[in-house]
């Protein structure tokens, strides 16, 4: 008797007394932990993309190109990965050199690159998360894993949810979704955390909508 036979005929006697016709059993799961407001989801996402190490920033909606600018200004980058329906107002003043996202470029061309400005589908509360599913503003999976620098913007409140199950309400599970926690890290068995080695070392989310720029963490 093989290894699989007998685990099969040790789940069978196991579920010989069961009920055929019994109806399986149905979990409710909580949708989310407690009761927000939100503007308390949206801070709380802020705190979590900072616990994550994101560097978070906040402003109106007029503000975002300016606040644009300034972040590849500061960051020094002469070339910026720009996805074929990104808003062209979103880098009107930036002085970094666009790069259109082409299924051409190879990745040591888009290594080549020193930042990539994005969109989001959906930004998740409860964990930090910014989840991307390669809509037009958003580009191919590869744009956001390759550069070392990515801004995502985050429309606020439209596009931030408390909880993951709310999240994958508003996903379409046939896209390529990119799930994205902080910058790129991981740590070895003594817990050296190195950034960088599957995507960007530096995650900078922008929180757009009815509030001024400015710096909540670094």
């Amino acid at each position: 008797m093989s290894s699989r036979e007998r685990i099969l005929g040790r789940v069978r006697r196991a579920l010989a007394d069961a009920p055929a016709d019994e109806a399986p059993v149905a979990r409710d799961y909580l949708r989310e932990h407690g009761q927000r407001t939100t503007a308390q989801t949206v801070e709380l996402l802020a705190e979590n993309l900072a616990d994550y190490r994101a560097i978070v920033h906040r402003c109106a909606d007029g503000e975002l190109p300016a606040l644009l600018a300034g972040l590849l200004s500061a960051r020094g980058s002469r070339s910026v990965l720009v996805p074929p329906g990104l808003p062209p107002g979103w880098l009107a003043q930036a002085q970094a050199s666009p790069v259109p996202d082409e299924a051409a470029s190879t990745a040591p061309e888009l290594d080549r690159v020193d930042s990539v400005v994005t969109g989001c589908a959906v930004a998740v509360a409860e964990t930090g998360t910014i989840v991307l599913d390669g809509s037009p503003d958003q580009g191919r999976r590869r744009i956001t894993l390759v550069p070392d620098h990515h801004i995502c913007v985050v429309r606020v409140p439209d596009q931030v949810v408390s909880s993951v199950p709310q999240a994958l309400e508003r996903l379409d599970p046939a896209r390529p979704l990119t799930w994205i926690s902080g910058p790129s890290a991981t740590s070895d068995i003594e817990l050296d955390r190195v950034e960088g080695v599957h995507g960007p070392r530096t995650l900078e989310v922008v929180l757009v909508g009815g509030r001024p720029s400015g710096n909540v963490t670094s």
